[in-house]
């Protein structure tokens, strides 16, 4: 039975890393990368740890395997993931609504990735509903950015209620920085 839940233990920080690992960009054929999707940025254990300190982040688990997770990075983490720091730079020049996104209380979205077998069962949305259900009375919004050439991903975030607010490029990729408003 399919569960949403934060982040309880390291063992589910480990899951967390090998599932990444396994749809990390480039570890899979390009043709199964353009249909599924991938993620970017590969993290440590300590790296996650630190992030959880600030932040459990959520996982779908299915009894004790993980069907999904959806890393949670408040602004504290600019700092502990160096890949993300264009990001981070970025999102101190955005403005939403015609006011700098600083004057909004959000967090980051530091990557959603759902196992090969589970996809197309409802665990993306499962996330992102407990993301809701979480963090909508801590958090006006939650943002995110994704590889413009990650369809998958983009159409999926698009279904949940992301609104695309920039198109950018930097030394990875280029970017759809995407915002889910719950004020």
């Amino acid at each position: 039975m399919l569960y949403a839940t934060q982040v309880a233990s390291d063992k589910e920080l480990q899951q967390i890393l090998t599932l990444q690992q396994q749809n990390l960009r480039g570890t899979n054929n390009k043709k199964e990368e353009t249909e599924q999707g991938f993620v970017t940025v590969a993290h440590t254990l300590g790296i996650l740890q630190q992030m959880h300190c600030l932040e459990p982040s959520v996982i779908v688990k299915d009894n004790e395997m993980l069907a999904g997770y959806a890393l949670v990075m408040p602004g504290e983490c600019r700092n502990i993931v160096p890949e993300l720091f264009s990001l981070f730079e970025g999102l101190d020049k955005l403005r939403y609504k015609n006011r700098p996104l600083d004057e909004y209380h959000f967090y980051v979205m530091g990557q959603i990735c759902v196992a090969r077998e589970y996809r197309g069962k409802g665990v993306f949305d499962m996330l992102y509903k407990k993301h809701m259900e979480i963090f909508q009375e801590k958090y006006d919004f939650v943002v995110t950015q994704i590889a413009t050439r990650n369809a998958r991903s983009l159409r999926a975030h698009e279904r949940v209620g992301f609104k695309t607010v920039k198109i950018h490029t930097d030394e990875l990729d280029e970017w759809a920085m995407v915002v889910w408003e719950w004020i």
